[in-house]
């Protein structure tokens, strides 16, 4: 199935007119997940026209301020629509306080249920979240608090149905294709067995998506995030400010290259760009990650970006 990414905001420590800050969604057929819920990310979702109120899960990855103070506003707003499902709210330690004392302080009025939970042990890589097809995995980072990276993976899907070599085997078309396509044998009027594998190909992986914000290199990032179709990583920094990116606990976009180069993605788009980043501070990001990782790209505030099942 595939996926669509819808990139909310691309800034980082405060939001500007022309950049919000960073964020984003990921649709999989109905189901919608948030990545990061800075100030504004309401106004963003708007701009796109998005569906936010079927949002079923949200993911902080950490609790600074330009990553989750959008929050109480996102979930009020989820009271003035009918809403019966359970929202997830999903993050690290304080978490749950910041929307304990958001809902006290604020009188919050919810009509539907929220269900946090914090993730124990956020120095492990584990799966925080799953439904059938697919999985969210979470992953340390390293940042002046704690933070995590977050990876959405399909599991395998079925191998392609070849009706051709059903007919060949004298496999009628009706119930015993669709047991064939579920992986169950049949048996024909004559006796003869039909496997699934002779008429049905080899399962085939499913999308995966990442997110990484907020951290100096890490040793979990590269294993947590092999074989991404897309990775959306932060690269706050050109080459020559490494030494403010060590101390503030941030990329380089030319760290965030090596990252992309060593866990074989296919394609990775840069957020989270210091609020001094005019234009041509951005295509000397984008430049210097290239010489490194030529399938990098700049993300915007606004695009849309599509991840087309693999054949």
């Amino acid at each position: 199935m595939s996926l669509e990414v819808f990139v909310l905001g691309t800034g980082g420590t405060m939001p500007l007119p022309h950049r919000h800050l960073t964020s984003a969604l990921v649709r999989r057929e109905g189901d919608l997940f948030l990545f990061d819920c800075g100030e504004g990310t309401q106004v963003s979702l708007k701009k796109m026209n998005l569906r936010w109120k079927k949002i079923n899960a949200i993911f902080i990855s950490h609790t600074h301020a330009d990553h989750i103070t959008g929050l109480p506003g996102m979930l009020m707003l989820s009271s003035q629509v009918d809403r019966t499902e359970p929202l997830y709210l999903i993050g690290p330690a304080k978490v749950k306080d910041f929307f304990d004392a958001s809902r006290r302080t604020l009188e919050m009025y919810l009509n539907y249920e929220i269900i946090v939970q914090e993730i124990r042990n956020p120095e492990e890589t584990q799966v925080v979240y799953e439904a059938e097809g697919y999985r969210v995995r979470s992953f340390p980072l390293s940042h002046s608090r704690v933070c995590v990276g977050y990876t959405l993976e399909e599991t395998l899907r079925p191998g392609v149905f070849h009706p051709d070599k059903a007919r060949e085997l004298g496999v009628p078309m009706g119930p015993f294709w669709s047991q064939l396509q579920a992986g169950q044998a049949v048996t024909l009027a004559d006796g003869t067995v039909v496997e699934s594998a002779q008429v049905v190909g080899d399962p085939r992986p499913g999308c995966k998506f990442s997110y990484v914000t907020d951290t100096a290199p890490h040793p979990s990032i590269v294993p947590a995030v092999t074989g991404s179709d897309l990775l959306l990583c932060e690269g706050m920094f050109t080459r020559d400010l490494e030494e403010s990116a060590r101390e503030k606990r941030h990329l380089t976009s030319s760290q965030a290259a090596h990252i992309a180069r060593a866990a074989g993605v296919s394609k990775m788009g840069l957020v989270h760009y210091s609020p001094r980043c005019n234009e041509k501070d951005l295509k000397r990001l984008v430049t210097e990650a290239r010489e490194i990782f030529p399938d990098t790209f700049l993300s915007r505030d606004g695009q849309t970006i599509d991840i087309p099942n693999r054949d």
